[in-house]
């Protein structure tokens, strides 16, 4: 009997000691769920921290790349630069026709502009001005010279010359011969009229060719100087460039193109004034050197004629 107690007491404590060590494991939770309501409890603890239970999970913090803030905040204040350098430029990149250019460009790069587009509307009109006077004068010179072409005296050619134009270059000539042989008419030094003529229609066709010659240093002008005139825009143009490439701080191609396109517009403009300019003086120039022998020809043949009236006229005073 005695042993059946102390088995069964024996039993009861085990069953204790179980019960003992589940009990904190399942206490707190409970406590956790049943708020207290005992004022004792409120008042003797009122900033109480939670207490957690050892077996709790911690959830994990969330990972955070180490530099991704400082590269999203790079992109950004690059795109603002980039549009802040659009904005201060003028957006050249909107219209990079000439015209567009031309408007976009700095005011002295617009002056030159504007004065190499005048030097090659000068340049064209002496063209056609010029090159139809000359081709008349040439073809009119050539036709009065057929004229007197077979005539035996002076004479004779003044009254054919009669028969041109007021300002007939073969007209004039003669009569210079003419005039020269009045003056000289008492002279008894036949030599001394010929040079004296010959020096008079000398002069005459200095002057004709002086006169035919006018305009052309114009384009000799142009020619030189209009190359130097659109460097000096594009120098002025770059240099503007350059300075709003400093005040933007970027380098940026597409900011940087429209600028320097601007600026090189000068030099194009220089050379589209200066090219056709110095081809058209090469072509006058040698079209005037033609013309000046053709004048030469004649005043060669009114020298001919008048010394063959002062020799036949010498030979019958004889």
């Amino acid at each position: 009997m005695r042993k059946l107690t102390a088995s069964i007491l024996l039993a009861i404590g085990l069953m204790g000691t179980a019960v003992a060590e589940t009990a904190p494991a399942t206490a707190p939770a409970a406590a956790q769920n049943t708020p207290s309501t005992s004022p004792s409890n409120n008042s003797a603890t009122p900033t109480s921290t939670p207490t957690t239970s050892p077996n709790a999970e911690i959830a994990p913090a969330p990972s955070i790349a180490p530099n991704s803030g400082a590269v999203e905040s790079n992109t950004v204040v690059s795109e603002s630069i980039e549009i802040a350098t659009e904005n201060q430029l003028g957006g050249f990149d909107k219209d990079l026709s000439v015209w567009g250019m031309y408007q976009n460009a700095d005011n002295v790069v617009k002056t030159v502009m504007i004065g190499l587009v005048i030097a090659s509307v000068i340049t064209w009109a002496l063209f056609f001005s010029k090159g139809i006077e000359i081709l008349i004068a040439r073809r009119r010179l050539k036709d009065e010279t057929k004229a007197i072409a077979q005539v035996k005296s002076l004479d004779e050619a003044v009254s054919i010359a009669d028969g041109f134009k007021a300002n007939s270059i073969t007209r004039m000539l003669l009569n210079e011969a003419v005039s020269e042989r009045i003056l000289s008419v008492n002279s008894t030094d036949l030599s001394g009229t010929k040079e004296r003529t010959a020096f008079r229609l000398e002069r005459a066709v200095a002057a004709i060719s002086r006169y035919m010659g006018r305009g052309n240093g114009y384009l000799a002008t142009i020619g030189a100087i209009s190359p130097f005139v659109g460097l000096f825009g594009t120098v002025w143009g770059i240099m503007n460039s350059f300075i709003g490439i400093a005040h933007s701080q970027t380098t940026n191609l597409a900011v940087v193109a429209p600028g320097i396109a601007e600026a090189l517009l000068a030099t194009a403009i220089g050379l589209i004034a200066a090219i056709p300019a110095v081809v058209i003086y090469n072509i006058f120039a040698r079209m005037i050197n033609n013309y000046r022998g053709q004048v030469g020809d004649t005043a060669a043949q009114a020298a001919l004629l008048l010394g063959r009236d002062l020799d036949l006229a010498n030979s019958k005073a004889r």
